[in-house]
This record gives C-alpha cells, structure tokens and sequence, in this order.
C-alpha cells in the first residue's frame, strides 16, 4: 500500500477534522436560549408580501409612511404606499468597484451617506432559488442564494470597507478597512459616532466622528451571533439584529480558520451549510444595546414559529418591525 504523502495528510485532516466535528455536535449544537431573553417573538405578526422574498430593509419616510423595503431581486416596495426606482450614486471606489454594498445610514445635518461594502472578494449575487426548507408550507416564493455570504464568512474574508459618501464633495474616503463581512450601519443620536456591524467577528464596532476620540474604533459590543442591520431609536439606543446565534459549528468557524475552510470544502449544498452554521433550527433573535453598549434587552422566537433569520428590526409607535432577508414577510411585534 503506497504512503502517504505530509501534502495528503493534510488535505485528509483538513475534510475529516470537520467531518469529525459535525458528527460529533449534531445533538450539541443547537444554541440555547440568551441568558435573560424573553422568547416573545413568535407573538409577531406577519404581513406577507406576494411574489417576493427576503425584505432585508425597512425605512419610514418623514412624513410616517411606509415601510419601504427593499426585496432579494433588486426591486422596492412599499407597504401601504406607492414605491419608486433606485438611482447609482456610488459605483466605485479607489479604483475598484463595489462589489458587495450592504448598509447605510444617513447624516442629514452633514449631508453625508455612511455606508459598507461587505467584501472585494465576493459578489452580491441573489439568485432566486426554490424554498429553503427552513420554510414552512405556507411560506410561500423563493429564497436568496447567500452562497457568497457564506464563503466569505467560512473563509473568515477580512476585506470589508466602511466608507462615507459626501454628497456636496462627492468624495468617497474609507474609514476602516479589513472589516470581515462589514453589515449593519448606524449613527448615533448625537452624531458622535457611527456603529458598523462586523458579521463574522460576532461583534459591533464604533468610530468616533466627533469629540476627543474623533477617527479613533473600538468594539462597541461583542454580540451571541452574526449581526446584521443595526437601527437607532428615538431613545438613541440600538437594535442589533442577529441573522443566527453561535452554535458550536459557527464558534468553531469564527475561532479556527482551517476549519471554516474545511467546512466549505466539503460537499453541501448552501441549504446543507446553512443548517450547520444556524444550529440546526430557524430562531429569531433581536438584542437593544444602550448608547455604551450594555445589552438592555434580548427578544427572541427561539423555535422560529412566527419569524427567522431576521435582518432588522425598526422600533416605532410601540412596535418592533421586524425585516428577514430570507423570507418572504415582514414581522411586526407590539412592544410590552
């Protein structure tokens, strides 16, 4: 029997390490209940928008209409009023074309548009899909392929920008760099500073804008799971919306890098992929930070009966609206 070279021992103990680890946490790694959450979201309700999937976004107009949302294949929607068409107003930047755009936040009184691009070496590539079966029999349409989503997340890609746009200069400077998998953006009430969500870190990082502190970040908040959008209220405090909490296959890809390359060597379909990193089950879970970073609240609809994979939520009039990026709803929940 021939021997085996060191170059296939390697690539042998990098696809069986994981397949190792898979066998080993199926009964394990379904993530628990937040210490101190309130599994009250599955209470929410749905309204349930026809022929689309994966309303990622919400934004109210000023004069308290909408909300306007924006769905996996590129089209806008409004709920309960007319939509309207998007306009290009940033392409490029240094040369290089934005690949992955992803949040913003607006500085009204400045005239400047924060905004993230997820990664220069993947691609926003929402491609309609027959349903996940995360659904249920009456979700209804098509869910969004987030293959790129997860590769660059598996292979912990690190080459997220957070920039602004000025819109009286039309400069376009990046504040940070090697973000990995830059996602959600908001502005804090006093304009002080700007949070950015770095999905694949499991954490909230703040730039200052104004103050003694001004150009300088720190982490604003380690967060149970992938952040996605982050929305300030009229109190200035955060929502943080996690796509998924940490279970052991997702602590293990965001802690060791061979073996979240490993896990996406493997043979599985993006369904497959996604069931592991989720824990096993939908869940929705949405967390309130203070203006420091203290966690104030954590709501959560922990077995996904009502709502899953939620992406933002966005407090006003005593609800909680709640977007997914892979559903075909959005959620609205009546806040106690």
């Amino acid at each position: 029997m021939p021997k085996l070279t060191m170059n296939s021992k390697l690539i042998l103990a990098a696809v069986a390490l994981p397949l190792i680890a898979v066998a080993v946490a199926i009964a394990l790694f379904t993530p628990p209940l937040l210490p101190g959450s309130h599994d009250v979201l599955s209470a929410a309700q749905r309204i349930h928008i026809p022929g689309a999937v994966g309303p990622e976004s919400l934004v109210f107009d000023p004069t308290g209409g909408g909300p306007y949302t924006g769905v996996a294949d590129g089209r806008l929607h409004v709920v309960g009023q007319a939509g309207g068409l998007a306009t290009s107003v940033v392409t490029e930047v240094e040369g290089q074309r934005l690949r992955f755009t992803n949040d913003l936040d607006i500085d009204d009184e400045n005239d400047v548009i924060y905004f993230t691009d997820s990664s220069a070496e993947y691609y926003r590539s929402y491609v309609l899909l027959q349903s996940l079966t995360f659904q249920s029999s009456t979700d209804s349409g098509s869910v969004c392929d987030l293959r790129e989503f997860m590769s660059s997340v598996l292979n912990l890609d690190a080459t997220g920008k957070f920039m602004k746009y000025d819109m009286s200069s039309k400069e376009v400077p990046v504040l940070l760099r090697g973000l990995a998998f830059a996602n959600g953006v908001a502005l804090s009430k006093d304009l002080s500073f700007v949070l950015v969500a770095e999905t694949a870190r499991c954490r909230v990082l703040r730039l200052w804008l104004q103050g003694p502190n001004a150009g300088k970040q720190d982490v604003f908040a380690e967060v149970p799971g992938y952040p996605d959008n982050i929305r300030t209220n009229s109190e200035g405090e955060f929502w943080v919306a996690l796509h998924s909490k940490n279970g052991l296959i997702a602590k293990l890809s965001t802690s060791y890098s061979w073996f979240g390359r490993g896990l996406w060597k493997l043979p599985l379909s993006f369904k497959q992929l996604h069931y592991l990193i989720v824990g096993g089950k939908p869940h929705a879970t949405a967390i309130k930070l203070s203006d420091t970073g203290e966690v104030l609240q954590v709501l959560e609809d922990a077995e996904g009966k009502t709502l899953k994979f939620i992406s933002e939520m966005e407090e006003r009039d005593g609800k909680l609206w709640i977007a997914s990026v892979l559903m075909p709803y959005i959620g609205i929940y009546n806040l106690p």
